[in-house]
């Protein structure tokens, strides 16, 4: 019997530790319970826009036309959903380029939410042009969060730290990443996102 016992307790605390081994998918900002959510996508070439993976570049420096690299997600509609991605541009010889959205979808389809990077490494809010944060230099990584509350608040988190509240009307949106030149914008620039993760509640 205590020879059972004995090898009851070391089967209990193998398991044990492969649980706290397990990775729990978990999101790194806002008050959870979260969900992991898969959303498909679709990308899109336009200009001298070009994909490869989660690599996207402006190979040219015209300030005019559609330039973009960007791969854009499902549709989502109602509901908590939160975007999570670290971006690093590795190279960059022009400005004002966006590299994370969140758009409008169905009948009030159109720019929402866009974060565009500058020269020098400002990070701003491309819809009113409020400066978020700074440090988006070349080579160094930068991780982004946005939780849409749908019909209450959009909130933005540069490295963790909220940088922007802004209100969130009722509706369909979508997620994109990438890079794309703003109106005041022009390449070339490369971009390089990891770790992109989606939760919903």
């Amino acid at each position: 019997m205590r020879r059972r016992l004995r090898i009851g307790g070391v089967l209990a605390g193998a398991l044990f530790g492969l649980a706290a081994l397990t990775p729990v998918a978990s999101a790194q900002v806002g008050t959870g319970p979260w969900n992991p959510w898969s959303p498909g996508y679709a990308e899109q070439e336009r200009g001298c826009g070009q994909i490869s993976g989660l690599t996207f570049q402006l190979t040219c420096s015209t300030g005019s036309g559609d330039q973009r690299a960007e791969r854009r997600y499902d549709t989502y509609t109602g509901g908590t959903h939160q975007f999570e991605g670290s971006f690093k541009i590795t190279s960059m010889s022009g400005a004002r380029i966006s590299v994370k959205q969140t758009f409008r979808d169905g009948s009030n389809a159109g720019p929402y939410f866009l974060l565009a990077v500058e020269k020098g490494g400002r990070m701003y809010a491309v819809e009113g042009g409020q400066t978020l944060a700074s440090g988006a230099t070349v080579g160094t990584s930068v991780r982004v969060n946005t939780i849409n509350q749908v019909g209450s608040t959009h909130k933005v988190y540069i490295n963790g730290s909220l940088k922007q509240t802004v209100d969130s009307p009722s509706g369909s949106y979508y997620d994109k990443i990438g890079s794309y030149r703003t109106s005041s914008g022009a390449g070339p620039i490369t971009v390089q996102w990891s770790g992109v993760k989606f939760w919903t509640k």
